[in-house]
């Protein structure tokens, strides 16, 4: 019984409203009638000759088309009253010419879109996504949500609020979730978490992952990246995207030039976080699918974002610098800092500055006496120029100790050997000694 009055009561209101806005127009129709039948009567007074006919007929037809947009916009005001009824009390039939009114009356402009939340449409549309409504009904329903929660936040958090995730995951099986529309819904939805309006993301996740794995259109495809990319960009649901499904779902669609940007951006996303690094680092994709974007060269964003996953995963981490050396990343490095983007190169740039420095680490002595050596990673241009001096004077002297010690020993063998000793003496000698070490 409860229900039933607070359902009553909420129809009595919208009701009113309906019949306020009714009264309104007619009101204004009214007034201009009014008005235009006054300037007919004067122009006829003031006419003595035969311009009065004319006049008058100009003024009439005026009158006609001022009365029959007022009749419009009254139909309009009625055809939604009779909508709203429908709605709430119609049978199928009924609901589903309703909605089709709905999504008619709702593509107009922002404020039609608002006045009929306020009418309450919204509840009832989303209960016609139920099981027990058919596939017609529903998809009806979808393309009247579609249009009112365009542009405004507001009726999207009433959709919310009226249960439509639940609606949409208790059908999740169902084949026409895979439709175009069913995954514009899903992802205007799941533009909310970057409000203040609360929102479970772990319902709007099974839907686009569901949609994803079924055969269906690219643009369909690119909408569901949209939406793991909209939950992506709030660090409270990393932990629902950071899992082996997730990562390669989406390392499998950045392999693909079409949907790459979008999956990268995401993964972009969850790499600055310790869940998201180590379940990318986990996968056996990485680093090996990144490293073929950086070679897409007409695919300059693309570029520019798997650098960056590349160097955050590279970033403090041997172990996933010894991978990506292996996979042969340091050529392509070389080959889009010299032709990629500039933000591009200078990723690339700073990769190789790391597998620079990871070198050196492993070089050992060579020459020279030895010495405890220290090695620091460059952290400006002034201590990178003094360090690679350093080892191009260490290199010139190594050269030069062996063209010396071929040419004393083929030079006149054994009949001057004490020269000989003697100038190989001297050139040790003076190798060592100019030696930085």
């Amino acid at each position: 019984m409860a229900d039933s009055s607070s359902s009553s009561s909420a129809w009595h209101q919208v009701y009113v409203k309906l019949r306020f806005f009714s009264r309104i127009r007619r009101l204004l129709v009214n007034k201009t009638s009014t008005v235009n039948n006054k300037r007919c009567e004067q122009s006829s007074d003031q006419s003595a000759d035969g311009r009065t006919t004319e006049i008058l007929i100009i003024d009439q037809g005026e009158k006609s088309e001022s009365i029959n947009h007022g009749d419009d916009d009254d139909d309009d005001c009625g055809i939604l009253q009779k909508s709203v009824k429908r709605l709430h009390f119609g049978n199928l039939e009924e609901k589903a010419a309703a909605a089709k009114v709905i999504k008619r009356l709702a593509g107009d402009d922002l404020k039609q879109r608002k006045l009929m939340a306020d009418l309450g449409v919204i509840p009832p549309l989303v209960a016609m996504l139920g099981s027990e409504y058919t596939t017609t009904h529903r998809r009806l329903a979808v393309q009247a949500l579609l249009e009112l929660a365009n542009g405004t936040c507001t009726n999207k958090a009433l959709m919310v609020e009226a249960g439509i995730l639940s609606k949409l995951s208790e059908n999740i099986e169902v084949e026409e979730l895979a439709n175009h529309e069913f995954a514009q819904l899903v992802m205007s939805l799941s533009s909310l978490v970057n409000t203040q309006f609360p929102i479970d993301s772990s319902k709007i996740l099974p839907l686009a992952l569901h949609m994803l794995k079924l055969d269906s259109s690219k643009d369909t495809k690119i909408l569901c990246l949209g939406t793991l990319y909209n939950l992506s960009t709030v660090i409270d649901n990393v932990g629902s995207l950071a899992t082996n499904e997730v990562v390669e779902t989406l390392l499998k669609f950045s392999s693909m030039k079409e949907a790459s940007e979008k999956a990268l951006a995401t993964l972009g996303n969850l790499v600055v976080t310790s869940m998201g690094k180590k379940a990318l680092e986990s996968s056996p994709m990485v680093p090996e699918c990144l490293i073929e974007i950086l070679t897409w060269d007409d695919k300059l964003k693309s570029q520019e974002l798997s650098a960056y996953v590349l160097m955050i995963l590279a970033h403090q981490s041997s172990l996933q610098r010894t991978k990506m050396a292996e996979g042969g990343i340091v050529p392509i490095l070389l080959q889009v800092a010299l032709l990629g983007s500039p933000l591009a190169r200078k990723r690339a740039l700073k990769l190789l500055q790391w597998f620079k420095d990871e070198r050196q680490k492993k070089m050992g002595p060579h020459s020279g006496p030895q010495s405890r050596r220290l090695y620091y990673s460059s952290s400006t241009n002034q201590e990178d120029v003094g360090e690679g001096k350093k080892l191009m004077k260490k290199m010139v002297q190594q050269s030069l100790y062996k063209n010396m010690e071929t040419i004393t020993r083929r030079a006149n063998g054994d009949s001057d050997s004490n020269s000989n000793s003697k100038l190989k003496l001297l050139v040790v000698s003076s190798s060592s000694k100019s030696l930085p070490y």
